[in-house]
């Protein structure tokens, strides 16, 4: 069963049991939503009619939902390409009821999805259940028929206060909670691995397929537990793992939907063997940048757009270390929407877009990278054999400074040939900068920052033509009204699609042309630098 058809059995069959369908919700979080960066699971769309804050037309939800963990806790970068089961992108299915059935139906629906529509053998699916969660074990064993033997109770982690368990989930410290019930799929014995709750439980015999959560409590400030009047549910299930389980593979990068990206990276990138980990890095990775930037977010030196700079730096390096330094990967634009673009229209509206932003920043960095891989190949190879391996925090620092490496593509590449970096070395060479970036807060030309405007909007993702105000002009250091022909000076606009020099790229270069008492004023820039923190100074000569 392909995944596009599992997405649509599982929203379809919630739909013929009374669901809504409920198109998934945008990546990024709301702006009163500090606790998260990126969606991370089908239920952050619902957050507020769990609590009862936002009332809907339904009582029955059904999605599936875009989701990404590549910043803040919720960080499973490093390990893309590396493992089976890790991504930065990946779709979360769910069901939800708030306030409409409880645990009988939420365990009915899973077990007749997965064993009558989706043909999963009962023998191989096994059960956990909180501890004391007696109704839900007698649930599975009694009702649905699940032998005792397979039905395990998981307790409390060791050490750790009561209800700290795999199986009890919590928004935050207070507020909903409850015990939740997972399914786990058996791969047989010729996997290593042993059953949940066992001390090999983290072998790969047996996988968790889908996590069933019963909100049943309402946690105080002091910890206690009292019972919701209306308990709801929610449920998610990674359609990777699931699509892996039906089509009978152990890695999830062995699914058709990986297999198509991963033959389309390896065509780009001129690559013969299709086991290559970089393959699977930038298989990932043109996922979560697509939908990214769909919805979005630009690459940039701060939150979101850090994120991803920091993902398409990554596969533009597993790119170059298969050995394609010409910008490719705005060409697997395409085959994402190939594959996802009928589930996800954004996908074909935002096309042309995701592929000019994912070019330009191609460009930007190919710049750098070539020779930012030559200064660490020859750190790397200076170190003798007795040396503690460890890159020290002044290459790195260097690295991220002047060539735009992030500091974890630096990691990446070290701890593949076996070496830590200096963090601390690091830290200590960023905050020196600081202290000289703050000392030296002076134009090129000797003068002062002195503007209190707002900030430069940049276009220059989207756009590279822009009619735009000038909001500020400064030549020889001083703020002035108007620039004399043929002396240096520097524009200040309120838009502008100029690149300004940052991590490591270059400052764009171009014209201004303005119609004054009939006649074309032209500004040639030589260079773009911030004069403030995001406030573009296009510098030149009129």
């Amino acid at each position: 069963m392909k995944s596009a058809d599992i997405r649509e059995n599982f929203l379809r069959y919630f739909q013929s049991n009374g669901h809504t369908i409920v198109r998934a919700s945008s990546l990024l979080t709301s702006s009163d939503d500090p606790t998260l960066l990126f969606v991370n699971s089908g239920m952050v769309q619902f957050k507020d009619v769990f609590t009862g804050r936002e009332k809907r037309p339904y009582t029955r939800a059904t999605t599936a939902q875009k989701s990404l963990r590549a910043g803040g806790k919720h960080n499973d970068l490093e390990n893309v390409g590396y493992t089976a089961r890790h991504h930065t992108f990946f779709e979360m299915l769910g069901n939800f009821s708030f306030g409409d059935y409880f645990k009988r139906d939420a365990i009915r629906f899973a077990w007749q999805l997965l064993t009558e529509v989706y043909g999963l053998p009962k023998e191989k699916l096994w059960a956990t259940v909180y501890v004391d969660d007696d109704e839900a074990y007698d649930l599975w064993t009694n009702e649905i028929g699940v032998p005792a033997e397979r039905c395990v109770r998981i307790g409390d982690k060791p050490g750790q206060p009561k209800y700290v368990s795999d199986n009890f989930w919590q928004m935050a410290d207070t507020g909903p909670c409850g015990p939740c019930s997972e399914i786990f799929y058996d791969h047989g014995s010729d996997v290593e691995g042993g059953p949940p709750g066992s001390p090999d439980a983290e072998g790969d015999r047996y996988i968790e397929v889908w996590n069933l959560v019963f909100m049943q409590f309402d946690r105080d400030v002091a910890g206690v537990l009292t019972p919701l009047p209306r308990p709801c549910v929610d449920t998610g299930m990674g359609l990777e793992r699931l699509a892996a389980v039906l089509q009978h593979v152990h890695s999830n990068y062995d699914i058709d939907l990986f297999q198509n990206l991963i033959k389309a990276a390896a065509r780009e990138t001129q690559t013969v063997a299709l086991d290559s980990n970089s393959l699977k890095v930038i298989a990932d990775h043109i996922r979560a940048c697509s939908f990214l930037i769909a919805d979005g977010v630009i690459p940039g030196n701060e939150g979101r757009g850090y994120v991803l700079r920091r993902i398409i730096r990554r596969a533009l390096r597993h790119g170059y270390q298969l050995g394609q330094t010409k910008p490719f990967f705005h060409q697997l634009v395409k085959d994402v929407v190939a594959e996802m673009g009928a589930a996800y229209p954004e996908l074909m509206e935002q096309q042309s877009r995701i592929e000019s932003v994912l070019k330009q920043e191609e460009e930007r960095f190919g710049e750098t990278l070539e020779n930012g891989m030559k200064i660490l190949d020859a750190a790397l190879g200076q170190m003798k054999s007795g040396d503690a391996p460890m890159l020290d925090g002044e290459t790195v620092f260097l690295l991220y400074d002047t060539y735009g490496f992030p500091v974890d593509l630096t990691g990446d590449i070290c701890r593949e040939r076996g070496v830590a970096i200096d963090h601390a070395g690091f830290g200590d060479a960023m905050e020196r900068q600081r202290g000289q970036a703050r000392a030296a807060a002076r134009f090129k030309t000797g003068g002062s920052y002195e503007y209190a405007g707002d900030k430069t909007r940049f276009t220059g993702y989207s756009s590279l033509v822009e009619d735009a105000k000038v909001v500020a002009l400064y030549q020889a250091g001083t703020s002035v009204q108007r620039l004399d022909q043929g002396v240096e000076g520097i524009v200040v606009l309120n838009t502008t699609p100029f690149y300004s020099e940052s991590g490591g790229q270059v400052g764009d270069e171009g014209v201004l042309e303005a119609i004054n008492d009939g006649h074309v004023v032209r500004f040639n820039v030589a260079d773009t630098q911030k004069i403030q923190a995001d406030v573009f100074g296009h510098h030149g000569t009129l």
